[in-house]
């Protein structure tokens, strides 16, 4: 069963997220980036997605880090900014896609399932 890390610091955005793939997926959320890392130095994840704006570390400094130790793991971000220079800029940065939101649903279980068929770069 795949794994999926959920990161947000809106709980409502986290609960909604987890009722959509906890059914068929081992789901695990996380409020922070710091509290992600800490999840990923003891789990294995295919897809992680994530708030690009939080307290601490952010979205884009949880997609470095995922780059630089877990390459294989699909990050999805999701972000506040609906700008195409912005999500180009964040696909050069490893994401393998950026939705803005507010997001629909459908849009995130296609970018999910979408991760999950896809094979993982190697690193």
């Amino acid at each position: 069963m795949p794994a999926i890390l959920i990161v947000d610091d809106d709980p409502s955005v986290r609960d909604v997220l987890y009722d959509l793939f906890a059914d068929w997926h081992v789901c695990h959320v996380a409020a922070t980036a710091e509290q992600a890392l800490s999840y990923l130095a003891e789990e294995a994840y295919d897809v992680i997605l994530t708030d690009i704006s939080m307290p601490g570390l952010s979205g884009v400094e949880l997609l470095g880090r995922v780059r630089e130790s877990h390459p294989k793991v699909r990050v999805i971000v999701l972000s506040g900014i609906d700008d195409g220079e912005h999500a180009r800029g964040l696909l050069r940065l490893g994401a393998i896609a950026c939705l803005a939101k507010p997001f629909r649903l459908e849009e995130v279980e296609r970018a999910v399932a979408g991760a999950l068929e896809s094979p993982a770069e190697s690193g």
